[in-house]
């Protein structure tokens, strides 16, 4: 049996994506199955909830995109927009969970943010070790271009409510090819 922090967590982490961070305390208890004051005996305000289950959905989310070890450059950059693709092709597809609650927030000071803003500079960072491996000269710019079309693909999907149908792959092969990353 799960603890009610669990129960909480993963059900936060749920409805939160899918509903958004404006859920009821009433309505995410009641589908956790855990009391108000519970919620509250385990953490300080329904923020440090939210933060702490995006902390907790983060790494999952990174496993999805992230490729296993071996590759090339190359090709370790472009699994994670395929696997961005596949993503954008199911039908609950929400957009990335990260950049969904900083824009629900919209206060840069709130603990989710800083949550959201880890796990981003993570993938950046990623996508800037790919860089640096395969002798990109500026592989920072590249990495933050990298990111802003993995974030601007996310958001394409949701706003037109359609699969990606690689064109997150294609933006980031151009980007790769005018880098120089064979």
């Amino acid at each position: 049996m799960t603890s009610p922090r669990d129960r909480l967590l993963d059900t936060a982490g749920e409805l939160f994506h899918r509903e958004g961070v404006g859920i009821g305390v009433d309505a995410l208890c009641r589908a956790a199955g855990v009391s108000k004051r519970s919620m509250y005996q385990l953490f300080e305000s329904k923020d440090d909830l939210i933060a702490a289950s995006l902390d907790r959905r983060g790494p999952a989310y990174d496993a999805l995109l992230l490729p296993p070890a071996g590759g090339t450059p190359r090709d370790r950059v472009l699994h994670v927009f395929r696997a961005q693709d596949a993503l954008t092709g199911t039908p609950d597809y929400r957009g990335c969970p990260l950049v969904a609650t900083a824009v629900e927030l919209k206060d840069p000071g709130h603990p989710a943010n800083a949550v959201a803003r880890r796990f981003k500079q993570g993938l950046t960072d990623f996508f800037a070790v790919e860089a640096r491996a395969a002798g990109v000269a500026d592989p920072h710019t590249l990495a933050a271009q990298l990111t802003v079309v993995f974030d601007g693909a996310s958001a394409r999907a949701v706003v037109r409510a359609e699969p990606l149908a690689g064109l997150g792959v294609r933006t980031a092969t151009a980007l790769l090819d005018a880098a120089g990353v064979p």
